[in-house]
């Protein structure tokens, strides 16, 4: 009989990842305020945290529940519109952004419940279709709305414009982590493997028990909403809305991070999400030929790395420290990032 215990306790575990977090924000924060870092690049750091959400929402639904959604810029479309017309409708007040952003990931949920019942019957190709579908709707209605209801809302074509730019790096990143924290807690809890028994075997999940309907329309609802979150926080950076802006490439754009960072790591996610919004920037003195240099980028990792650059694999950080432990201590890990100490039953209270 062997007994196994982790080296870390896991309130600690906790306690060093928000430490290590709130470290980050706060010097990079810092850097920000103190103009180290210029407006531009801020704005920049800022557009990488939304990508980050983006992707890691998206993540969700593709990665761990094993479906294929194109329709995840129409949520971030939703979200960003309902966030916009509330901080235009209430600017000046404090709570008025964080009210903004939470109504519009609950606006795009609305929308994932309302699309996800229907389209998640349905699998590969046809979701595909369906959900690119739901998007390009959007986006129509966006453009028309207007004229549908007799005043101005959404102002059409021309766009949504004097929007209250309240998006800051620290906002921006307290989202990324709290999106990052609330899909890890889900898919690490008996919610999350049912998730990814659905993404192995529906069919024998089901068989087991396991409410497909109920937990597929989970992980889109999770997706979507985060997504909104996204939607409202663009919003915010740029200060300006277009429906031409949520397209069917901006979904194909968010695909290609999660497909780059591998199909079910949460930690590639995040490393493409900043590389491909960084990469185009970086590039700008080679304007060019930089989208030839972005392009081609893509196709070599897709050669030489078909599952993405992560491919499964999720990064511990607890793990790396575990390990580290045990190797001072003389011990090993076990290969997978958890450190165990392996007790033989007869020597237990030695």
């Amino acid at each position: 009989m062997i007994k196994k215990s982790t080296i870390i306790p896991m309130p600690l575990r906790y306690l060093i990842n928000i430490v290590l977090f709130a470290a980050f924000l706060f010097v990079m924060n810092t850097l920000i305020t103190g103009g180290t870092i210029s407006k531009y690049y801020s704005g920049v750091i800022s557009s990488i945290g939304i990508s980050i959400i983006l992707a890691v929402s998206l993540n969700m639904a593709t990665g761990y529940l094993g479906q294929l959604p194109l329709g995840h810029a129409g949520f971030m479309a939703v979200g960003a519109y309902t966030s916009a017309l509330i901080m235009k409708a209430a600017a000046g007040s404090l709570i008025t952004f964080p009210l903004a952003l939470l109504a519009g990931g609950l606006v795009a949920a609305l929308f994932g419940i309302l699309i996800g019942i229907p389209a998640l019957k349905l699998k590969g190709d046809y979701l595909a279709i369906l959900t690119l579908g739901f998007g390009q709707i959007i986006m129509v209605v966006l453009l028309n709305i207007d004229d549908v209801l007799g005043f101005k809302l959404t102002r059409g074509a021309a766009g949504l414009q004097k929007i209250p730019k309240t998006t800051t790096f620290l906002i921006t990143f307290i989202c990324v982590g709290i999106t990052c924290f609330v899909i890890h807690t889900i898919m690490k809890s008996r919610h999350g493997r049912a998730i990814l028994s659905i993404r192995e075997n529906e069919i024998a999940a089901e068989s087991c028990g396991i409410n497909t309907t109920y937990y597929k329309t989970l992980g889109f609802v999770v997706s979507a909403f985060f997504a909104g979150v996204a939607g409202g926080l663009y919003a915010g950076n740029i200060g300006i809305l277009n429906p031409s802006a949520f397209g069917f490439m901006k979904s194909i754009e968010i695909l290609v991070m999660v497909v780059l960072g591998g199909m079910g790591s949460m930690f590639g996610s995040v490393l493409s999400g900043g590389v491909l919004t960084a990469l185009p920037e970086l590039l700008r003195d080679f304007d060019k030929y930089r989208m030839v240099v972005y392009s081609l980028v893509l196709v070599v990792v897709m050669i030489f790395k078909p599952t993405g650059l992560m491919g499964t694999y999720d990064f511990s950080l607890n793990g790396l420290l575990d390990k580290l432990i045990l190797r001072l201590k003389g011990g090993k890990g076990d290969g997978g990032g958890k450190a165990v100490l392996v007790e033989k039953e007869g020597k237990a209270n030695e």
